[in-house]
């Protein structure tokens, strides 16, 4: 069989690809697996490079090749037609385009469109709130199936050491560890705003562990000049020098750090310090409660969908307008942690709006000693994604069977 399969930025490929392509080798190692890294303002660019590492068996496109290819160009060693093509992330037309390239059945997971009823044979949904939300979208129910989330699976794996990071294990033992984020605006401003952070909760809490995730779809480069250049102003970040081999840096005297298997070293923290994001279901899925932290200190940065994506380009006025833009829409969401939403209330501790490295460090420390609310917290936690281990097998089991075109 040959599968060809859409993803876009790091949420998806460590969250969706990495635990579905792991379950298929495992039960299929001959399937001839085809990448296609999709271009996508949430990229960054690593992510190619990263599924080249984790899977070598399988060929992987990036998104340059992809294009050449969506607009009627040939790719070496690529097959005139295709088993299955699986929309895993990005925009729904790029996979619509490989599907109309290399035919074949088309599947879908969690999205879809009225013009695609027709085209996706199945979409896979994550819960029963994505399976209404699918049909508000034209999906009829017949091509619905449930899965669930394939973050658990990718989560509980990185934590059992499948995709390695023994080295991190003990990085944060009933510490800290924080989550700035994998997106290039993220690495330039969030960061150097939680390495500020991190250094007074260090002085607040002497002698615990307190250690950062590094995403793998950042180069040493890339970190190395966002954490000496600490951001712009309003980041209100502090100079950091990273170390040589790229496993931690050094901070106003305090050294941490970077962990590449976040969650592997995540599992025996007692508290995490995160952006909203992919991170913090896989925390929810290990019972690791969280302060969710939401910065407006630079809105303008921000990737958002639409075409206000690049107003903050047009002159003299484009930057204010998307800040204002980015704010408002904001203001329309009661939660921005996923596990808030998803349970409909506050679990996870949010806080939203221009962030003071000084506030964040004080609520982190007040988190972390508050030992009735970590408790309940990981419970809650625990519970809310239990049923949804072993999605990436059932998902697996479904693309591996024969559905009708």
């Amino acid at each position: 069989m040959i599968l060809a399969l859409t993803a876009n930025g790091p949420g998806e490929f460590a969250g969706w690809v990495r635990p579905l392509l792991t379950a298929l080798y495992q039960r299929d190692p001959a399937l001839d697996v085809r990448v296609f890294c999709v271009p996508d303002d949430y990229a960054s660019g690593f992510e190619a490079e990263y599924a080249r590492g984790l899977f070598p068996r399988a060929t992987v496109y990036t998104p340059g090749e992809y294009l050449r290819f969506a607009l009627g160009r040939g790719l070496d060693g690529l097959p005139a037609r295709v088993d299955r093509v699986q929309y895993l992330g990005g925009d729904l037309m790029h996979a619509a385009r490989l599907h109309d390239r290399l035919g074949g059945t088309a599947t879908a997971y969690k999205f879809s469109r009225k013009k695609y009823a027709a085209r996706f044979a199945r979409v896979f949904a994550v819960d029963e709130a994505n399976r209404k939300q699918l049909e508000s979208w034209g999906v009829p129910a017949a091509k619905i199936t449930i899965v669930g989330n394939l973050v658990i699976d990718g989560a509980l794996g990185e934590a059992a050491g499948a995709f390695g990071g023994e080295a991190d294990a003990d990085a944060a033992r009933d510490g800290v560890i924080f989550f700035p984020g994998s997106r290039k605006y993220e690495i330039e401003e969030n960061f150097p705003l939680f390495v500020r952070a991190a250094v007074q909760l260090r002085r607040r809490l002497p002698g615990v562990p307190i250690a950062f995730a590094r995403s793998p779809f950042t180069g040493d480069k890339e970190l190395g000049a966002a954490l000496a250049r600490a951001g712009a102003r309003r980041a209100y970040g502090v100079p950091a020098v990273l170390a040589g081999d790229g496993a931690s840096f050094e901070a106003a005297g305090e050294r941490f750090a970077l962990v590449r298997a976040a969650m592997r070293a995540a599992q025996s923290a007692r508290l995490a310090v995160s952006l909203p994001g992919t991170k913090v279901i896989e925390l929810a899925t290990l019972g690791v409660p969280a302060v969710v932290i939401t910065p407006f200190n630079m809105p303008e940065v921000a990737v958002i969908n639409g075409p206000l994506q690049y107003i903050d380009r047009v002159p003299f006025a484009g930057v204010a307008v998307k800040r204002a833009a980015v704010v408002a829409v904001a203001k329309r969401f009661r939660y921005f942690a996923q596990p808030n939403i998803d349970a409909g209330r506050e679990i996870d501790l949010e806080l939203r709006g221009t962030q003071l490295p000084s506030r964040m460090a004080h609520v982190a420390a007040e988190r972390y000693a508050d030992r009735a609310w970590l408790a309940e917290t990981s419970t809650a936690l625990r519970g809310l994604y239990a049923a949804h281990a072993g999605a990436a097998g059932r998902m697996a089991d479904a693309l591996l069977e024969d559905v009708p075109q």
